[in-house]
């Protein structure tokens, strides 16, 4: 299965930890998901996130959508709609943490990376079982992006967030018969 992984682009509310809050897309933020697949395609099937800033975007199209809500972003907790910089004014060393190894700290009232990463995985697997030898576009966010190219790329879980997607980023995943994702150049 080839996977096209499709980032949102820019929300109305900004940066910051977006998580599940159901943020708009900015006029600049269609225009980056348009440029992004201006020139790629066809694809065989579209899944997104039900997520406004994606879901929207994907029912642009022409293809019929597939929400998938195990592909929706790490939900945050407390720090949903903050900035790095509003949570470093009160919470510099959890957030220190968090940074230093997403998988060790969760964020207060949030979703453990782990989980996050056994639904994300198990999703894009009931995918693969599904879609097998198709081009699927994946229309999500940064943090399931993240965790899927590290997964490609066979880092190590404490760089995942080192991993860099940004707004409107599209990349392309192979997914072998094994299961296995790799990336394409």
């Amino acid at each position: 299965m080839i996977l096209d992984l499709l980032r949102h682009g820019e929300t109305e509310q900004g940066g910051g930890l977006r998580g599940s809050l159901d943020d708009a897309l900015t006029a600049k933020g269609w225009a980056q998901m348009h440029e992004a697949v201006a020139a790629a395609g066809p694809w065989d099937v579209l899944v997104s996130s039900p997520l406004q800033r994606c879901a929207r975007f994907a029912q642009t199209l022409g293809l019929p959508v597939q929400l998938e809500a195990d592909l929706q972003e790490l939900h945050f907790g407390e720090w949903e709609g903050r900035s790095a910089l509003q949570i470093m004014q009160t919470q510099a060393e959890a957030l220190g943490q968090f940074w230093a190894d997403p998988y060790r700290f969760t964020p207060p009232g949030g979703e453990p990376v782990s989980a996050f990463a056994d639904r994300v995985f198990a999703a894009v697997e009931r995918l693969q079982q599904a879609h097998a030898g198709k081009r699927v576009l994946l229309v999500t966010h940064g943090g399931v992006m993240r965790l899927l190219l590290a997964r490609a790329r066979g880092l190590p879980r404490e760089q995942l967030l080192q991993v860099e997607v940004g707004h409107g980023a599209l990349v392309r995943l192979v997914m072998g018969e094994d299961g296995v994702l790799g990336e394409e150049a």
